[in-house]
């Protein structure tokens, strides 16, 4: 079963939700603001996206610049992404799809299809 962490308000992720629902893909579906990916969600994505820590981070987001984290991605140490991650679900790229052997974050209907179907 797949698990989509994802954000009410966000439009990208109620398309990819409609595109699950459209295409008959059981899924459950997480707040990712209230309870973010776990740390071995993560580790499971970033290797899913050959470490690069900037394809799990929603890097257009308000925190992320807020925080001014566009600096110290390059330098930041693994842990410390998942401890930020892991307590600001607004930092995590949404929605954040993973289960069945499968880890994706966005969503671009091309991919997912290559992915689920």
């Amino acid at each position: 079963m797949l698990t989509v962490y994802a954000y009410q308000k966000c439009s990208t992720c109620r398309d990819a939700l409609k595109w699950l629902d459209s295409h008959g893909i059981p899924h459950t579906v997480k707040a990712i603001r209230e309870t973010p990916p776990t740390p071995a969600e993560l580790k499971t994505m970033l290797a899913a996206h050959a470490g690069d820590l900037r394809k799990i981070f929603n890097t257009s987001g308000m925190d992320y610049r807020a925080l001014g984290l566009k600096d110290q991605l390059p330098t930041m140490s693994e842990a410390g992404a998942f401890n930020l991650l892991g307590s600001n679900g607004n930092l995590v790229k949404r929605p954040f799809v993973i289960g069945d052997g499968k880890a994706l974050v966005g969503f671009k209907p091309d991919v997912w299809e290559k992915t689920f179907l």
